[in-house]
């Protein structure tokens, strides 16, 4: 049944294969790319299924507890898992990464090298996220605060962040710092690293100081500028939750009651910088008050509106970078989480099948035996929630699939491309052994 299915599959796709303008010429080097509406991975359309997973270099700081990044990892790619989005910051507080601006504690560094190497081992391409919206782990109001407090900064909002000249060159020391970082384990500067797949500019940013979205407009052009002087190799996306702005006012009636917060998804991904689009999904705080049809609807819509513009008005690839479901919600059962999971995986295979720019989904988040202090409620353990790991490794083996279609069709266009090129080699009487190039 499998196989008739697959050939069935294979068939459409063949009728439909020049949506994809498949390179024939594999790059091979482990970056993934883009082009157009899709990822690329070494010259091959790239779905990928992946976690969120905040904590890893926290945990792996400590020598004694890199065992659970290891076990994550694995545990993690045992179900097709094959992309994590964690933080590259930890800003001030208890444990930092960055104490002060510029000033590093090594240790926590090389918890974030470890993450790294542990990740190439099994296989996993790494968002990494470079400084928080929020005030867990410092975010942009410690960086206002540092500001204030060492440089003699007046400063009346955490929104500062965006538009002060001292804060803004915190933030552009800390992205150098990060990305041009030589990992102590793999000898390898992170900026040259194909186990990272992009960098997150920050994590939901909003500026509520400014709904016109100029502010975050400004901030995420120059930014987005810096990182690509400094880095061509890596993608790079703005952490965007995919509230639409006033650029297109006829598609805020799909914002949840969250308005005015700065950002604005089509002017924001539109940003030449900015290689793909992502959109958080969390129904059960956005529509909180609806019965549990009412948010799955919200969900349905919510993330058929980002699709449909990820392919015709920004025309790049877009990623669901945070969905998920608490345990803590009223009347929760593991049925509401699966039922939520099966209706985010099933729009990213819908439009995965038709050559669309979904190309996959970061649950929040992936832990492991022994991390139950990080759970919020949106914690999924692999080994104990069944249902929920059943339903994610399904997802996986459907999107690897859609990949070894895709990669069996441009295999075959090359080898009929060499062996059109063999012939006419023969013929021009300078065949030099018929090898194949791929």
């Amino acid at each position: 049944m499998m196989k008739h299915f697959a050939w069935l599959f294979l068939l459409a796709i063949l009728v439909h294969q020049e949506c994809f303008n498949i390179n024939v010429e594999a790059a091979g080097d482990g970056f993934v790319r883009t082009r157009g509406i899709h990822f690329m991975l070494n010259g091959n359309p790239y779905y990928a299924n992946g976690f969120n997973a905040y904590w890893l270099m926290y945990t792996a700081s400590d020598p004694s507890q890199r065992f659970k990044v290891s076990n994550a990892f694995r545990e993690a790619t045992s179900h097709g898992l094959t992309v994590a989005r964690t933080w590259a910051f930890s800003d001030g507080g208890y444990s930092p990464l960055q104490y002060s601006p510029g000033f590093y504690n090594e240790q926590m560094f090389k918890g974030l090298d470890f993450v790294i190497s542990e990740a190439r081992k099994h296989g996993i391409k790494l968002i990494l996220s470079l400084v928080n919206n929020y005030e867990s782990f410092g975010g942009k109001k410690q960086y206002v605060n540092w500001a204030r407090s060492n440089n003699g900064q007046y400063l009346t909002s955490d929104d500062d962040f965006f538009r002060n000249p001292v804060v803004k060159g915190f933030y552009i020391n800390h992205v150098k710092t990060v990305l041009n970082r030589y990992n102590s384990f793999t000898g390898i500067h992170y900026k040259d690293d194909p186990t990272i797949m992009a960098w997150e500019l920050m994590n939901e940013p909003r500026c509520t100081s400014d709904p016109s979205g100029r502010t975050i407009q400004g901030w995420i052009t120059e930014m987005a500028s810096l990182v690509k002087s400094i880095d061509r190799n890596h993608l790079l996306e703005a952490g965007l939750e995919g509230f639409y702005g006033q650029s297109t006012p006829q598609r805020t009636k799909f914002n949840p009651t969250i308005n005015n917060i700065g950002t604005d998804f089509i002017a924001n991904n539109r940003i030449p910088g900015i290689d793909f689009a992502t959109v958080h999904c969390y129904p059960d705080q956005w529509v909180q008050s609806s019965n549990e049809q009412d948010q799955l609807s919200f969900l349905n819509n919510w993330l058929s509106a980002h699709f449909l513009d990820a392919q015709y008005a920004l025309k790049k690839p877009i990623l669901v970078a945070e969905f998920g479901k608490s345990f803590k919600d009223s009347g929760f059962s593991s049925n509401q989480r699966d039922q939520l999971f099966n209706t985010v995986y099933y729009k990213i295979y819908a439009s995965a099948k038709r050559g669309g720019p979904a190309s996959g989904a970061l649950f929040w988040q992936l832990l492991t035996e022994g991390m139950e202090s990080f759970d919020d409620g949106y914690g999924i353990l692999l080994g104990q929630s069944t249902s929920t790991a059943n339903v994610i490794a399904q997802q996986s083996h459907k999107l690897y699939l859609i990949r070894k279609i895709y990669a069996k069709i441009a295999n075959e266009r090359r080898w009929k491309r060499a062996r059109f090129n063999g012939r006419r080699s023969s013929r021009d009487g300078g065949n030099r052994g018929g090898q194949i190039g791929f």
